[in-house]
């Protein structure tokens, strides 16, 4: 007789970290789970032997215990209760089911209609539909769907982990035919469809198949319904006194078991089926095959595992051994900034490294790192062979250098080769993507020391993008460039292999007194060629814009007369200079700030000081600007006093003339007495001929002197 047993039979990893984890946890202390774990009686009634009892509900929690979530899963209003009493929870939630829950979640407040195809009934749905509100559309048939979607929904359809393939793709083709962007996630446990699959093919192959399993198990009665299709023979069985009676015993019989059955029970019905059926030995020893699969698992072995939870600390692993398996989160990856939480997530198969196997305390220490090592060892050998331009992230500055990870090894870059130029802080890089190629492998210690240089790379590439640029360089030509570094004159931009210099003056219209006014290292800027010169290799960059150059607003928008608002911003013995427009000064004239003569600026106007001026020049080629605030103070007084003739008669009244050239001032000024002492009476009169004095004082004389106002103030 021959017995083919599927080897996915029995506990499924998300079963069998929830009944562990119990057995575990119930050395310490009392536990209640909320609803059987698992369905399964005989495991149900093993753990209550341990004193893990069962309550229907959160209220019914004896005092001092511990709530378990069974790997079922619940509801969000139950979770944020749980969260909420502060009751010490063990969330035993299988980790594929946690996914679906966070899924429905996350499109559920996106607005998307929620449909689960699987049993409304069964703990897993009613859980899922929980992180819906409740408002998830359930099928197991296109009926239960019928007039409950439209074309233009949103759709976010989710499954079972335990349901057959089958119902689903029926079910979400249907779905897809109403709404061609609906989103389908394929949520069947992996775990679930490897076991289905297998009992399939070795249905077709048997004249009688066993499936093992509690009767309320779903996963197991769809097992029985996929071998019902291609072996009639088909039984489903708690334990061995379930095995039929005097029924026909077949050459070639297949076992299969579900999700929550546990080995134990399986082992069981071996030992029975050898007691009672000749011939079964064969199958004894194929079980005890299946069973060191389970158990086997040494120092330095690679094995796969599915990712369980995920935390700061590190990633718990289910790898079918009696313990699961636990990866420090300094074994996840080389890069220490990275967050390991969003790398994995429960339910992901990983590869892992068997660090080391405790027996005695349970303990299995795992390693990523060293995956990624073993299969980056041989690459990197090659690299340094082949000289291949490698990739990598500069993850720390070390005493002399850098580290950077490329294909799970660590690779040192002394400072003399991190960059093409000088890096007074290394840790200014940390966290940089580069290139860089392999320069020496040194045995060092036993281990190989790798030794690369991101220097030969860069000098290589800008060689040759230098080759291009000076074949192609014109002056006026623009170009990208990155700013790499600032000087008190400028900045240099590299702009394809060449560094170029932008003059400070080049940066801004406007007076700067740093080029970091401006720009900062690692801006890209768009720059154009003033002039270069090959043989020193040397370019000068022009930064400012025409169109940003302040003098063509001054000739679009200003002109001589008008009347601006302009601030004082420095002050000169000749005058001061005042801000019309950034980078655009104006001169008010020492003659020009008041309407009087005055001995400084600093009497009148003071550096910050907002005024009004009048514009009174404006020379466009010289850039200069005149401006007056005494045109503005006193315009209809100069106005009166050059041409109002009563102005001017009040400035020549004849009481002022005769004032000035009063006949007693006159007569004084030649009185008799005087020239007679003085000189002789002849001289006098030669000297003050009333023609003479006519001429000295002669009335036009006087209305020449006083005419405009000018004069008057000379």
């Amino acid at each position: 007789m021959e017995i083919k047993l599927a080897k996915t039979a029995g506990f499924c990893f998300g079963v069998n970290r929830a009944v562990s984890t119990l057995e575990k946890e119930s050395e310490n202390k009392s536990i209640s789970t909320l609803g059987p774990i698992i369905h399964n009686d005989i495991v149900v009634g093993d753990l209550k032997k341990r004193g893990v009892g069962v309550i229907d509900d959160i209220s019914a929690l004896p005092k001092g215990n511990a709530l378990a979530i069974r790997a079922h899963g619940v509801g969000k209003q139950t979770m944020d209760l749980v969260e909420k009493s502060g009751i010490e929870c063990i969330d035993l939630t299988c980790p594929y089911v946690k996914k679906i829950h966070n899924i429905v979640y996350k499109h559920s407040n996106e607005g998307y209609k929620i449909v689960i195809v699987g049993n409304k009934n069964h703990p897993e749905v009613m859980g899922i539909n929980g992180w819906c509100e409740n408002n998830a559309i359930i099928a197991l048939d296109i009926s239960d769907i019928s007039g409950k979607i439209e074309c233009g929904d949103k759709i976010c359809l989710v499954c079972q982990t335990t349901m057959d393939r089958n119902t689903f793709e029926t079910i979400s083709s249907h779905i897809k035919g109403i709404c061609s962007d609906a989103l389908v996630f394929d949520t069947i446990c992996s775990a679930t469809n490897e076991r289905q699959s297998e009992a399939a093919e070795i249905a077709k192959d048997v004249q009688l198949m066993l499936v093992i399993g509690d009767p309320h198990s779903s996963n197991t009665g769809k097992l029985t319904g996929i071998c019902k299709k291609y072996c009639h023979n088909t039984f489903q069985i708690e334990n061995f006194e379930d095995f039929p009676q005097n029924i026909y015993i077949p050459k070639i019989i297949g076992i299969t078991a579900g999700a929550s059955t546990p080995p134990g029970i399986i082992k069981e019905v071996i030992d029975k089926m050898v007691e009672n059926i000749n011939g079964a030995e064969s199958f004894a020893q194929e079980f005890e095959e299946y069973e060191k699969s389970l158990i086997t698992l040494n120092t330095r072995d690679v094995v796969k595992g599915t990712v369980m939870s995920v935390s700061e600390k590190g990633i718990s692993v289910n790898l079918g051994y009696k313990s699961d398996g636990f990866v420090p989160a300094a074994e996840v990856t080389d890069d220490p900034s990275a967050d390991i939480t969003k790398m994995y997530s429960e339910g992901d198969e990983v590869e892992v490294f068997v660090v080391r196997v405790n027996d005695v305390d349970g303990e299995v220490t795992l390693s990523m790192k060293k995956i990624e090592m073993m299969k980056g060892v041989k690459e990197i050998e090659e690299a340094f062979e082949s000289k291949e331009i490698l990739t990598g992230k500069v993850i720390q500055a070390v005493n002399g250098g850098v580290i950077v990870s490329a294909k799970g090894t660590r690779v040192f870059v002394p400072a003399s080769q991190a960059s093409d130029r000088f890096l007074q802080n290394l840790e200014s890089i940390v966290g940089d993507e580069v290139a860089f190629r392999i320069i020496d492998i040194r045995k060092m210690r036993g281990r190989n020391k790798v030794i690369g240089s991101v220097k030969n790379v860069l000098l290589e590439q800008k060689a040759a993008l230098a080759e291009s640029f000076w074949a192609d360089i014109e002056v006026g030509k623009e170009y990208k460039g990155i700013v790499k570094s600032l000087t008190k004159f400028g900045a240099f931009a590299d702009i394809g292999g060449v560094d170029g210099l932008i003059h400070i003056s080049q940066l801004s219209w406007s007076k700067i007194k740093h080029p970091s006014e401006v720009v900062n290292v690692g801006d890209e800027v768009s720059v154009y060629v003033l002039e270069f010169d090959k043989e020193t290799g040397k370019v000068s960059l022009g930064f400012k814009k025409a169109e940003d150059n302040p003098w063509v607003k001054v000739e679009n928008e200003l002109k001589v007369d008008d009347v601006i608002d302009v601030k004082i911003v420095r002050i000169v013995p000749f005058g001061a200079f005042a801000e019309i427009y950034p980078g655009v000064d104006g001169l008010i004239h020492i003659s020009q700030v008041a309407d009087k003569r005055i001995g400084k600026v600093e009497d009148e106007l003071t550096v910050g000081q907002h005024v009004q001026a009048k514009v009174v020049e404006i020379d466009l080629e010289k850039q200069k600007i005149g401006l007056s605030i005494r045109a503005l103070i006193a315009p209809a007084k100069e106005e009166a006093e050059e041409v109002a003739p009563e102005a001017v008669a009040e400035e020549v009244a004849p009481e002022a003339v005769a004032e000035e050239v009063a006949p007693e001032a006159v007569a004084e000024e030649v009185a008799p007495e005087a020239v007679a002492e003085e000189v002789a009476p002849e001289t006098v009169a030669e000297e003050v001929a009333p023609e003479a004095v006519a001429e000295e004082v002669a009335p036009e004389t006087v209305a020449e002197e006083v005419a405009a106002p000018e004069a008057s103030e000379e």
